[in-house]
């Protein structure tokens, strides 16, 4: 009898350590495996004008790319760093903010120059704008070019480039040094050298107008306002950066083969230079 009892609860423990054995072995099979989210590309315009007296108009423009699918603040921060004070990088934040800035820029207009600003005598239109253009997105870097120009008065309107690139792949601003570990001295000499490989457009009476014809420096500084193709490293100045105003802005082009053996290994790989 006792045998029995004894054969029986442990005939018991064994299917219930089986059943809880199988329960735990259960897998949900109807979890959701979430895919990446596509990256994706979204503008915003913003263009307005008053009026400030029979004379005197402003206008204020400005295009602003948005990224829906970019999370990290800090790359961001670095995206729209000449958006000051902004904190929303939404669609709808960004248009708070433009409108915003552009409510300040007209009354910073009025009240900068309230004491001469009756005394114009010509019809002139004043103006700020501010532009946001994609130069390329491959190998997961975001290369952007933002354009600012300015009018209040005198012979002709001001603009500046600046050229950025973001690595998407690890959320930051790409600086120079993780491009090339060419010494200063040598790429300012091959940015000398292929200074006019780009033409300027300029004309005279003459006939073109080379670039290096209008310099304005004896060194050509190396800035951080570059960007790249399969090709090239190009460095981009603004008028007035290295050169007369007449020449316009100035692209200057470093080939790949020029930089040969100071190419950071990662990047080559991942832009597949040969």
């Amino acid at each position: 009898m006792k045998k029995t009892v004894v054969s029986i609860l442990f005939s018991a423990a064994f299917l219930f350590y089986a059943c809880k054995k199988t329960e735990s072995k259960t897998v949900d099979t109807n979890t959701e495996i979430k895919s990446p989210e596509k990256f994706t590309i979204d503008s915003l315009k913003v263009n307005d004008s008053v009026k400030i007296n029979e004379k005197l108009s402003v206008n204020y423009a400005s295009k602003v790319l948005v990224f829906p699918t970019l999370k990290n603040k800090a790359l961001l921060d670095s995206i729209y760093y000449d958006k000051k004070g902004i904190t929303d990088y939404s669609k709808e934040g960004l248009r708070r903010f433009l409108d915003k800035d552009k409510a300040e820029f007209f009354a910073s207009v009025k009240e900068d120059n309230k004491d001469w600003i009756s005394d114009i005598q010509n019809p002139q239109t004043w103006e700020a704008g501010s532009f946001m253009k994609i130069i390329s997105q491959n190998n997961d870097f975001l290369q952007i070019e933002y354009l600012h120009t300015s009018y209040q008065g005198g012979a002709h309107d001001n603009y500046s480039f600046d050229a950025r690139v973001f690595d998407l792949k690890n959320n930051k601003k790409l600086n120079l040094k993780d491009i090339t570990t060419m010494p200063k001295a040598k790429l300012e000499e091959l940015l000398m050298k292929n200074l006019d490989k780009i033409p300027s457009g300029t004309t005279d009476s003459g006939g073109p107008i080379k670039n290096s014809d209008m310099l304005l420096v004896d060194v050509i500084p190396i800035n951080e306002d570059f960007y790249f193709d399969e090709k090239n490293l190009y460095f981009h100045y603004s008028p007035y950066e290295i050169a007369a105003f007449a020449a316009g802005d100035i692209v200057i082009p470093v080939s790949w083969k020029e930089l040969e053996g100071t190419i950071n290994p990662d990047f080559k790989k991942r832009i597949k230079i040969n």
